[in-house]
């Protein structure tokens, strides 16, 4: 295995298998077709084509639209087509977070291929030896990738929440962060990926921030999430990364992102320019375009 083939695991769909959710000429997401086929049972309300999901009829205004929206999602539940609702609301939008339409519930962005924001932190030590890395094993009762490694601190990116106000949240949460430590993360970005899940189209946006951290910093979970926590040279994270799966899916591209901004993936690596490129992998296209129709 390669940091290229953890990449590419983040990048596996085929969009003929997809096809465009629209409001208002709006590539807002992208259904598989069988999960298009769910949303025929309200025809007053989407045009299902071979083409394309049109959400016809909406309310103009944002509230109308998040509450149309989520009744739509508590009938996919109440059938079984989606599992559970999550109770934290995601922003509908073609681009960034600010551009939001309406909200649906973070369970149901993957069913309709919705665009997800997340933070993820990388939490290291500079020592005499190199640097360490604070590494967190998911606890074992997690809903998704029980018992998988993850960054030290990662989570959702709700609606209506500033991102350093969100940070300062999940840091206290999953590592026992003050926020006068949490401040201190400097922000480096962001990775992004497109993936077919067993839930749906993930084209996600996650952004990036590195932590120096005391000597003396113990992370401290206070939300049940994380079962223990390791501090490890970055070279046995960056094997683990490139040699197994214990890693959460998508926290391994936080790493290599890391790896390649700490120079810990040399530039003459053949990889090298593929491995850079990867992490900001295109998401589908906002700007599509239905034909129209009367």
């Amino acid at each position: 295995m390669s940091y290229l083939d953890k990449i590419h695991a983040c990048n596996t769909w085929e969009p003929a298998a997809f096809v465009p959710f629209i409001r208002r000429g709006e590539r807002l997401g992208s259904l598989r077709r069988s999960a298009a086929e769910e949303l025929r049972r309200w025809p007053t309300r989407f045009r299902v084509t071979q083409t394309t999901v049109e959400w016809i009829e909406t309310p103009d205004d944002f509230e109308g639209c998040t509450l149309a929206l989520a009744e739509v999602a508590r009938g996919l539940v109440d059938e079984g087509v989606i599992p559970y609702l999550h109770g934290e609301q995601y922003p509908v939008t073609a681009g960034g977070r600010e551009a939001a339409r309406c909200l649906v519930d973070r369970a149901c962005a993957p069913f309709f291929g919705m665009r997800a924001f997340g933070q993820h932190l990388n939490g290291y030590v500079r020592t005499t030896r190199g640097i360490e890395m604070w590494i967190g094993r998911r606890s074992a009762d997690r809903r998704l990738y029980p018992g998988r490694l993850d960054n030290l601190v990662a989570g959702g990116l709700p609606h209506g929440i500033a991102l350093v106000e969100n940070l300062r949240k999940e840091c206290a949460e999953e590592a026992g962060m003050p926020p006068a430590l949490a401040d201190r993360a400097v922000a480096v970005g962001a990775v992004t990926y497109c993936r077919d899940s067993d839930r749906g189209l993930k084209p996600d946006v996650m952004f990036c921030y590195d932590l120096e951290l005391p000597d003396d910093f113990e992370p401290r979970c206070t939300d049940g999430e994380v079962e223990t926590f390791y501090r490890l040279p970055v070279q046995e994270v960056a094997q683990i990364v490139r040699e197994t799966d214990d890693f959460k899916l998508n926290c391994n591209l936080i790493i290599i992102d890391f790896l390649i901004r700490h120079g810990l993936i040399p530039q003459d690596d053949p990889q090298y320019v593929a491995i850079v490129q990867g992490l900001r992998s295109p998401l589908p296209a906002s700007d599509q375009r239905p034909t129209p129709t009367n």
